[in-house]
């Protein structure tokens, strides 16, 4: 009895581990700024993105991730230039643009919610504005479309300085296919760059959250086989 109760145990702990090992693929398609001069042109600047605990890439790469997935666009690290217009540039407007897609893997929750983060600066006529959307790639379903603004303390209600932005975003319906979309757009509305208005944005982050019965189900299910083992 006692060899079977084991024998019970050992599965349980390969079906946990499975559902453990299973996890998000992650396919990062774009992220990528354009900067505008007064003149004819605009120049191109590459965002660095970190997905977990992955090294830094480049766009595109798909990567798969086992803990809950983790997007970050480290727009201050641009390459050849941050996402930043005036100040001591010539910019005075420009764009940040990314895409992916999360799909999740059997033995994982679907995706209900992310927790969105935004880090800028602003100053005099510095503004950024920033619209997101999250589609079901398999309903065609958006199940979030956000939008909202950073504002220099020229326009009113805007402040010069650092902004935050760090809210949990919930989706409509759980989806286990999702397209993210999100763009943003600075400027300094005709101040002179160089100058004094500045628009950064400095990172754009988002940590996706799980059904949560799945991870109830889980935590279940590891919480009876402990207590198995202790009976046995």
């Amino acid at each position: 009895m006692k060899g079977l109760r084991l024998t019970a145990f050992m599965f349980a702990i390969v079906v946990a581990g499975q559902a453990l090992a299973s996890g998000w693929d992650v396919n990062v398609i774009s992220s990528q700024g354009l900067l505008f001069s007064p003149g004819p042109g605009s120049t191109a600047t590459q965002v660095p993105v970190v997905v977990n605990n992955n090294p830094p890439a480049f766009a595109p790469f798909i990567v798969t991730v086992t803990t809950l997935p983790q997007i970050t666009f480290t727009t201050a690290l641009g390459n050849p230039n941050p996402v930043l217009v005036g100040d001591g540039t010539t910019f005075t407007g420009g764009t940040f643009t990314a895409q992916y897609t999360i799909s999740t893997r059997p033995g994982k929750g679907d995706l209900t919610g992310f927790n969105f983060v935004v880090s800028a600066f602003v100053w005099d006529y510095g503004q950024i504005i920033w619209t997101k959307k999250v589609v079901c790639i398999d309903t065609s379903e958006v199940l979030f479309n956000g939008s909202g603004v950073f504002s220099g303390a020229a326009y009113a209600g805007g402040s010069n300085g650092f902004h935050n932005l760090n809210q949990f975003v919930p989706l409509s319906n759980t989806c286990s296919n999702l397209l993210v979309i999100e763009s943003f757009v600075l400027h300094i509305d005709g101040a002179p760059a160089p100058g004094s208005s500045t628009a950064s944005l400095l990172l754009v982050e988002q940590d996706w959250v799980p059904e949560p019965a799945s991870l109830l189900a889980l935590a279940v299910g590891l919480g009876g086989l402990a207590l198995r083992r202790r009976k046995a």
